[in-house]
């Protein structure tokens, strides 16, 4: 006889129990457990304010109690110490851009105060460089031309030159003298908002840079005595603003719009003669 077989017919009325081999999946008991919902129970110290009060369910931290943003600056010459002041949208820019040509606002540093940007400060002085330095070249052509038909056309690279230097030195070391200047007084100044503010400040120069190819010697005064003028107030105004209250700075205020005057007359004496 084979030993599987007899193994087989062993009999199994005296075991207590037995497993089947399959088990119907239909037949599973199915449940779903019930969310556990943390709880607690203040004690009751007999007070009126929390007698009744019962159990109360665990409220998630209050958005106090959260970590704040640690800061981005990372050093001097980090540059992702500076990527924040270029994290600006287009919408933000433009608007910052009108801003600037409504000088009576005198508002401008509270619209930047939660996110003053040097985009703005570099696009306008890159276009005004360019522009400046061609529409000056072709402007004097125009005046060569109208007093010599014979007059052709060159380029002076030294335009350039002179436009790069008085844009971007004007608005980097003036808004630095001030900032140092403020701060010797005793004046909370912000370098970043300084340079933001002078930067916006020369919008008015892109086109006034166009109606200033009017061959008209007259009308060329009066375009960019007007945009000065604006140019400076809106400079005049906001600073006051800025300083208001701290001392009696009312000669660094006028300092600062006859500057912007002295830029307008050096853009037209230099670009446009």
């Amino acid at each position: 006889m084979d030993e599987s077989s007899s193994y087989s017919n062993l009999p199994t009325s005296h075991l207590l129990g037995s497993v089947p081999s399959v088990i119907n999946e239909e037949q599973k008991a199915s449940y779903s457990v019930p969310e556990a919902s943390m709880q607690y129970f203040p004690p009751n110290n007999g007070s009126g304010g929390s007698r009744g009060r019962g159990y109360q369910t665990l409220e998630p931290p209050t958005e106090s109690l959260e970590q704040q943003p640690p800061n981005n600056w990372k050093g001097v010459f980090s540059i992702s110490s500076y990527t924040q002041y270029f994290n600006v949208d287009t919408d933000v820019v433009i608007n910052r851009l009108i801003s600037s040509f409504y000088p009576t606002g005198g508002d401008f540093f509270s619209k930047i105060d939660a996110n003053p940007d040097l985009y703005g400060h570099i696009w306008i002085t890159t276009t005004l460089v360019f522009m400046l330095s061609s529409f000056g070249n072709f402007a004097t052509y125009l005046m060569q031309k109208h007093t010599d038909g014979t007059t052709s056309w060159s380029f002076d690279v030294g335009y350039v030159n002179v436009a790069a230097s008085g844009i971007y030195g004007y608005a980097i070391v003036v808004p630095l003298a001030f900032y140092f200047l403020l701060q010797y007084l005793g004046s909370n100044a912000s370098l970043v908002r300084f340079w933001c503010m002078w930067g916006y400040s020369l919008s008015i120069f892109i086109p006034t840079a166009f109606l200033l190819l009017i061959p008209v010697e007259f009308l060329r005064w009066m375009i960019i005595l007007i945009a000065g003028t604006a140019s400076a107030c809106f400079v005049y105004l906001n600073l006051r603003s800025y300083i208001e209250g701290v001392n009696d700075l009312t000669i660094m205020v006028v300092a600062a719009f006859l500057l912007q005057m002295a830029l307008a007359i050096f853009i037209k004496v230099w670009f446009f003669p």
